[in-house]
Formats: C-alpha cells, sequence, structure tokens
C-alpha cells in the first residue's frame, strides 16, 4: 500500500510516516496544499490523506480538487475541527472518512486498512430500483425520476448498502461494521452524518420519501 499524505506539521508527518512504515506502508508527505495534485500524478497511491488547514491551497479545496479527477481513490481528512458542519463540508467535498486531532495511529490505520480494503470490491447487480429511483453498481450513478443524483464514493456505498437490504432495517452497527470496520460507538455520529446527506441529496425534492429512520433499530430504503 502506498499512501500520500497532505500535512504543515512536520513533527506530526514525520511520526506518521515512520509509524505507517513500521506497518510496511509506504507514504510521501507534501506540507502545501498546492503540491497534492502535482505528487499524486506524478506516483500511483491507494490512498490520500489530508489535513485541513495548511498553507497554499487548503484540505477542502485540495481534496475537491483531487476527488474531480480521481472519483474512486479513498480519501481520509485530518483537522482539529470537529464540528458537524465541519464534517459535511469535508464530505461535501468528496472526502471518505474524518478523524479529529489529536488521534491514535492505530485508529488512523485501521480506518486506512478499512478504505483499503473497500476501494478495488466490486459491485455485481446490474440495476437496483426503489420506487423512481434507479441505482447503477457498475456505473456509480443514481438517478430519481430521470435526474442524476451526484453521490461522494461513501455516500454511494452507504446508499447500496440500504438498496441491498430490499426493505429492511440496517442497524448502525451493521453499517460501520460493513463501512468503516470500527465499533460503532466511535461512528456513530459519522453515521447520522452521511445519512442526513443521503436524505438531503435523494429526498429532500421529492414527496415520497425512500430513506427512512426505524428509531432504536436503524435505517431501511423503501417508497411509502
Amino acid at each position: 500500500m502506498k499512501i500520500l499524505l497532505l500535512e504543515d506539521d512536520f513533527r506530526l508527518s514525520k511520526e506518521v510516516k515512520t509509524f505507517f512504515e513500521s506497518k510496511q506502508v509506504e507514504c510521501d508527505c507534501v506540507a502545501d496544499g498546492l503540491m497534492v495534485l502535482k505528487q499524486f500524478k506524478a506516483e500511483k497511491y491507494d490512498l490520500v490523506i489530508m489535513d485541513i488547514n495548511v498553507p497554499g491551497q487548503n484540505g477542502m479545496e485540495a481534496c475537491r480538487d483531487l476527488r474531480s479527477i480521481d472519483k474512486k481513490i479513498p480519501i481520509i481528512m485530518l483537522t482539529a475541527l470537529g464540528e458537524i458542519d465541519d464534517k459535511l463540508s469535508a464530505f461535501n467535498k468528496g472526502a471518505d472518512d474524518y478523524l479529529v486531532k489529536p488521534f491514535h495511529f492505530e485508529e488512523l490505520f485501521a480506518r486506512v486498512n478499512s478504505l483499503y480494503k473497500r476501494k478495488d470490491v466490486p459491485l455485481v447487480e446490474d440495476e437496483i430500483i426503489v420506487g423512481d429511483m434507479n441505482i447503477s453498481p457498475s456505473e456509480s450513478t443514481v438517478f430519481r425520476n430521470g435526474t442524476e443524483i451526484k453521490l461522494t464514493p461513501k455516500e454511494f456505498q452507504l446508499l447500496m448498502l440500504l438498496a441491498q437490504a430490499n426493505g429492511k432495517i440496517v442497524s448502525k452497527q451493521y453499517i460501520s461494521e460493513k463501512l468503516w470496520d470500527y465499533l460503532v460507538e466511535t461512528n456513530q455520529n459519522t453515521i447520522e452524518v452521511y445519512i442526513n446527506m443521503l436524505r438531503k441529496k435523494i429526498d429532500k425534492d421529492h414527496l415520497v420519501k425512500l430513506i427512512h429512520t426505524k428509531v432504536g433499530f436503524g435505517y431501511y430504503l423503501k417508497a411509502e
């Protein structure tokens, strides 16, 4: 595995690099957001980790630009900002995961492994239809009533998880295990953020809602 790290704190950058190398993971480091695309195009990477508050171009903008040229590369954002709005901004720019500083290196490594294992998992269904929504796993596209809905890779994975349940309830624990590989207690807020983002994109402008919550149990996808 080879990782690109954007981090302007040179001490932290060196520590993360040393930690990854102890796990037999290559790690290249850049300290300026403007260097991310240049370095990414120069080498082949399996995953990108980006701090938000960096010189040149902040991590949010770098994430947006990177996602515009590679729809599938896993991206983890690092930041001292832990508010819901900050997470929403990161996810809307295309981030797959979000880790608040200070963090344990082992937790970062667990998240890296989780995203890496899922990045090339094939989707076998030709098309999934839920009400007036059409999902194409092979093309990673979603249409509702003929209009395409743009989703980030992680949003699409969550939607697929709900769609493949065929209207049955999907628990937060199951979502956490399937999409993040770590305990729901550490990830409950992130799941709620993603569900809310999906609702805004899929249900906001439609009378018939497709994403539903059964309080205390989880979520399900059904036209009702």
